[in-house]
């Protein structure tokens, strides 16, 4: 295979124009929630075995936006217990959900009473300050992201913890979310050392940061443009794509507004030298290849994560990558599953034949393709060995058939045993109707389990023998 090593003219970024076409469209009340007809509160005869902990927010008369967060406050009730009250930061989060769907998510930050950021602890989740409330609205099982989080987690690789629960806001009630960690920094979550902004040379410099591959929003930086202030480009072009599509690896941490020239052209450089080595005709040498500068489990792992979901969106978009003090480029943590699982109806994304990798080839007029790395990784027999040994382990415990059906079913259980099905549903009744992008839609909540159910275990039978086959 050849690889081209030059940089590309750069790409006009056209999503931009229609991104905040779409955000004009997506329209709210005065109070910040959506203005879509919907129903009341649940019903309160229904009596729950095992009731979500239940997520009451005031703004207090303030309207939620995209950006800045508006002051709240935020009561968490488990089993009707309090687990939390106190002041909260709020915004809306999301791209494409957030200007698409009525079912908005949530950021917010927990804050003291002189308002300032708090570490804490909700719901047992270990202590931090940023949060995340998603609401599963095209993904209609309520469970694709929790459940390829959970998975990641019980394979070794650190994903967000999450759990349902039910939200209301300003007193409307909004169904079951769930309450998630933020991707960060942090002991907890991205276990890598703090970078300052002295630290500029020698082991110093070495470690640790996130990088991410992904679309921009307004928001960042450089208003939704990439830019040298917070991002820099791969030299090599994402093979197949026909329209001049460039790579972008975007600074997460430390971020575009705090990373110094310094350790902006120390990540840069580690990044290029791995591509440089990838791409070479010694890239198979594992001293001065590839595996110099990845750790190639990681990779593997995450690989397995987004070839079992087919995740549409995978290796392109919400791509996050870590490098900690004085170790190797890791991949990771996976995030943003809830188009993956056949719940997509473009570039394959409902299938189950298909590798994920492979998106270039099926849609190459994409703006944001797959890098040359996965394809190049599987031309090296010794990569294709480990991954193929690690799919065999985890097919017989975490990746089993009955592990996955175990998993899925106890998440039903858990709603069912909460009684919220019929209340989320009621309050968003997208059952039985299409919702961008579903490849599949179902009658009832029960449908939409038993395809999950269904498309996983001819996705695994799939895998067995095409990884068999590398």
């Amino acid at each position: 295979m050849k690889f081209l090593s030059f940089k590309s003219t750069r790409l006009l970024k056209v999503w931009v124009l229609s991104f905040f076409i779409l955000m004009q469209l997506s329209c709210s009340s005065d109070d910040g929630t959506p203005s879509e007809p919907v129903a009341e509160n649940p019903d309160p005869s229904i009596n729950p075995t095992e009731p979500l902990p239940s997520l009451v927010i005031n703004t207090n008369g303030a309207t939620i936006v995209d950006e800045p967060k508006v002051n709240a406050t935020l009561q968490i009730t488990d089993n009707e217990v309090v687990d939390f009250e106190g002041a909260i930061a709020i915004e809306f989060r999301g791209a494409s959900s957030q200007a698409l769907f009525p079912k908005k998510s949530y950021g917010f930050e927990t804050r003291d009473a002189s308002n300032a950021d708090l570490d804490t602890s909700l719901l047992g989740l270990p202590e931090e300050e940023d949060w995340i409330l998603h609401g599963p609205y095209s993904d209609k099982s309520l469970m694709r992201n929790l459940f390829i989080y959970d998975l990641s987690r019980s394979i070794g690789m650190y994903a967000s913890r999450a759990q349902f629960v039910e939200l209301n806001v300003n007193g409307v009630y909004q169904g079951v979310y769930l309450l998630m960690e933020k991707l960060k920094r942090d002991k907890n979550r991205i276990d890598i050392a703090k970078l300052k902004e002295d630290e500029n040379t020698g082991e110093d410099l070495t470690g640790g940061y996130v990088l991410k591959i992904d679309k921009l929003s307004a928001s960042h930086p450089g208003g939704g443009a990439y830019t040298p202030q917070n991002s820099f480009e791969s030299e090599y072009l994402p093979p197949v794509g026909n329209i001049g599509q460039e790579l972008y690896f975007l600074y997460e941490y430390p971020d575009a507004e705090k990373i110094t020239t310094e350790q902006k052209a120390y990540i840069a450089d580690y990044i290029n030298n791995f591509e440089d080595a990838l791409a070479s005709d010694d890239f198979t040498d594992p001293n001065t290849g590839y595996a110099a500068y990845i750790d190639v489990d990681s990779f593997i792992d995450f690989f397995l994560l987004t070839e079992l979901s087919n995740n549409v969106d995978g290796y392109r978009l919400s791509t996050y990558l870590n490098k900690d003090k004085n170790e190797k480029l890791k991949m990771g943590p996976i995030w943003d599953f809830n188009l993956a699982f056949g719940n997509a109806d473009y570039c394959s994304g409902g299938a189950t034949n298909v590798w994920a990798y492979k998106f270039n080839e099926r849609c190459s007029n994409d703006i944001w393709l797959v890098p040359f790395w996965w394809d190049r990784l599987l031309q090296d027999p010794a990569f294709v060995a480990r991954l193929q040994d690690r799919w065999n382990s985890l097919r017989g415990s975490s990746f089993s058939d009955t592990a996955i059906s175990e998993q899925l079913n106890g998440y039903v259980q858990s709603l069912e045993d909460a009684a919220v099905l019929d209340s989320n549903f009621q309050k968003w009744p997208v059952l039985g109707t299409y919702i961008w992008p579903n490849n599949f839609v179902g009658s009832s909540y029960s449908d939409e389990v038993d395809y999950l159910q269904t498309w996983l275990a001819d996705r695994l039978s799939w895998l067995d023998n095409e990884i068999d086959g590398l």
